[in-house]
């Protein structure tokens, strides 16, 4: 993180929204949204550099409010305070031009409060020529595939009744597979804000593990019920189906939420489950699209009864709730699982016979209303008898109820510690967070095919 070149953007950013101000219309109101970043992208192939260089962009999202209408653009953001604002003015007078054409929004919410932030959070990346060296040392014997992701990312805010938010964040993500020589995979992320050398030898050193294992001729199994040990990359795949159609106040009050029966507790989970948006880790903003700032923690799940949805202003509004800072979308995050008392060297004795799941994949919701889950087993799958890995499986596809697998009669414990799974996703712009979550062992999950 270069100080000087954020302080740059953050002085070209703030002046954006003091000349916004001074132009406004008295009827007028807006919000000002920056999305912005100085990343090296490096893409690995058979532990040779296949795509690398370093990529800065930056945009502005204005949205223009008036009589209970509302329009936004999108334009790049250069930090350059003469470019910028052209860009800007001429995208406010269109906006006033088309504003008028739009048909009222009852749910329309305005900007209110003076509530500001600034949290910058300053990292230890590797230096953009120790990337490829520090990475392959390890792997270059191996089919080695994958991408890291590094640098700067910026979000921040500003709107008409004085709301201004300043994010800055220095973090890496290594997305990556090994190969073995028959097609199967071992997948692992690698991410923080500090460059762990330590850790990331024991990361790969587990992965070469599990690739040996995949040597071994796959067993294929017939659908049925099986004891399963969840790791914890496949924890939060399963926790991301929570922000598509579950823990949204709006699913709730439109009837397609697959919490619904935890709302209404016709249900509840096992009190071992237990749930929180947790920002205290600062990887990601606290403040949504309007400028609200979400409680440093907020429980959801606790204990296996759902205490809190996730709420923005326009569902509150809408339905008559209180809103709790949530995103317009009503998502999740900063996700965090609690840990149970599994110790890692206790997951395959535990398991003793039954499934090791590191990865799913191709997940949605087979029965939402049930909150029945369908997906894939994918990469590092393995048989277990008598407490020891006895070979990789083929694929399976799975069809069970997060009643049943976060339930009090199938969740057997939870592990003693947790990991945190990044996000990965890099379209239009890096994406930040992740999910703290530990493994899990579940009894009786279902295969159907």
């Amino acid at each position: 993180m270069k100080i000087e070149e954020l302080s740059a953007l953050e002085v070209s950013f703030n002046q954006l929204i003091e000349t916004l101000l001074i132009k406004k219309a008295e009827s007028e109101q807006f919000t000002v949204r920056l999305s912005s970043e100085k990343s090296q992208f490096t893409r690995f192939n058979h532990a040779k550099v296949r795509q690398t260089g370093c990529v800065a962009d930056g945009w502005i999202k204005l949205t223009l409010m008036e009589d209970q209408r509302s329009a936004y653009q999108q334009f790049p953001f250069t930090g350059n305070w003469e470019i910028d604002w052209q860009v800007a003015y001429t995208a406010l007078q269109e906006l006033r031009a088309e504003i008028s054409l739009l048909p009222v929004d009852p749910y329309l919410v305005l900007p209110t409060g003076t509530n500001t932030s600034r949290e910058v959070n300053p990292g230890k990346l590797l230096a953009a020529e120790a990337v490829v060296p520090t990475l392959l040392e390890l792997v270059t014997e191996l089919d080695f595939t994958g991408i890291y992701a590094g640098g700067l990312v910026v979000k921040a805010y500003g709107d008409s009744s004085g709301q201004k938010h300043w994010f800055a964040t220095d973090c890496f993500t290594l997305d990556y597979s090994l190969f073995s020589n028959s097609g199967q995979a071992v997948k692992g992320t690698f991410a923080g804000s500090d460059w762990n050398e330590p850790a990331y030898i024991a990361k790969i050193s587990e992965a070469k593990k599990q690739l040996e294992l995949l040597s071994r001729t796959p067993k294929e199994l017939p659908r049925g019920q099986y004891k399963t040990y969840f790791a914890p990359a496949a924890v939060a795949d399963l926790l991301t189906m929570l922000s598509w159609g579950a823990i949204s106040q709006a699913d709730i009050q439109q009837g397609n939420s697959a919490l619904a029966a935890l709302w209404r507790q016709e249900k509840q989970l096992s009190p071992k489950f237990s749930l929180k948006e947790n920002f205290q880790r600062g990887l990601v903003p606290r403040f949504n699209e309007l400028g609200e700032m979400a409680a440093p923690e907020l429980p959801l799940i606790d204990k296996g009864i759902l205490v809190n949805t996730l709420v923005n202003s326009r569902t509150a509004k809408e339905y008559g709730k209180i809103a709790n800072g949530a995103n317009g979308s009503e998502t999740l995050r900063a996700p965090e699982v609690s840990f149970g008392n599994l110790a890692f060297e206790q997951i395959l004795p535990s398991l003793d016979t039954g499934l090791y799941l590191s990865n799913l994949h191709y997940l949605n919701w087979s029965d939402r209303p049930s909150g029945r889950i369908t997906g894939m087993t994918r990469y590092a799958c393995f048989w277990v008898e008598n407490g020891e890995i006895i070979a990789p499986i083929e694929n399976l596809r799975f069809d069970e109820s997060l009643y049943r697998f976060w339930g009090e009669e199938n969740l057997i414990d939870l592990t003693n510690f947790q990991e945190f799974i990044p996000e990965v996703g890099t379209y239009e712009s890096r994406q930040l967070g992740g999910s703290l979550v530990p493994g899990m062992l579940v009894n009786d999950f279902t295969y159907t095919l």
